[in-house]
């Protein structure tokens, strides 16, 4: 199935760059671009693409802003946008932030946002293809180093909660998310507790399902914010 692809970016040579490349993949296509969010906001109504790239910085509205405009649900029940049938199921489209500063200053309030992960402009095209299919596929593009600066930003500004229990989910499914919460790949959590790694994205899956999280980069926000995990542990 062909992933259907919005860029929203002020620099016209990268749309028109990231647009050649993704076009030239057999599975993505580009269906729009937007030069700053609120536009971003108005072809996604339009165009209902499965992916949009989003710049962090643009005039008019940024990338955050409109990130949290385009996942927050209340508002596009309302507009009526994205809920028709068959393919169109009702779910707003995947968020992969693309900026060309560092992620200290945006990892937290863009994960909080719903983001579902990160892309540096810098990053070759075959990473871009990659990211793409990532979370398109319903994951989160957090690279290790990346989790590593979530951690840190919950240490600084996060709540310092109560650790809790949580109910809803097994025992194993709350170290699953213990583990998500702390960097670790599906690889290394099969591992730890000596599962086979099928095992562990079934648990993910139920995670999310019995949670109502969106996807891996929420459950980390969520694991920190109700208590769970404490930064530094």
């Amino acid at each position: 199935m062909t992933i259907r692809v919005l860029i929203a970016d002020d620099q016209g040579m990268v749309r028109t760059g990231f647009t050649v490349f993704l076009d030239a993949q057999p599975d993505i296509e580009v269906v729009g671009e937007a030069v700053n969010g609120r536009e971003a906001i108005e072809r996604i109504a339009e165009l209902r693409p499965d992916v949009v790239l989003m710049d962090v910085r643009m005039p008019v509205m940024d990338g955050l802003a409109a990130t949290r405009e385009i996942l927050s649900p209340g508002p596009r029940e309302e507009r009526g946008e994205r809920t028709g049938s068959g393919e169109d199921d009702g779910r707003p489209p995947k968020i992969l932030i693309l900026t060309t500063f560092d992620l200290d200053d945006y990892v937290y309030e863009a994960l909080r946002a719903g983001a579902s992960g990160f892309l540096l402009k810098d990053a070759s095209a075959q990473q871009l293809a990659e990211a793409v299919r990532v979370v398109a596929a319903g994951e989160a593009l957090l690279a290790p180093s990346v989790t590593r600066r979530l951690i840190a930003e919950f240490a600084r500004v996060g709540p310092q909660r109560p650790r809790v229990r949580l109910d809803g989910i097994t025992e194993r499914e709350t170290e699953v998310l213990v583990l998500i919460a702390k960097g670790r790949s599906n690889q290394e959590i099969a591992e730890e507790l000596v599962l086979s790694e099928q095992t562990v994205k079934t648990h993910i899956g139920r995670i999310l399902a019995k949670l109502n999280l969106r996807d891996r980069a929420q459950a980390i926000v969520y694991a920190y914010e109700s208590g769970l995990v404490r930064p530094g542990e």
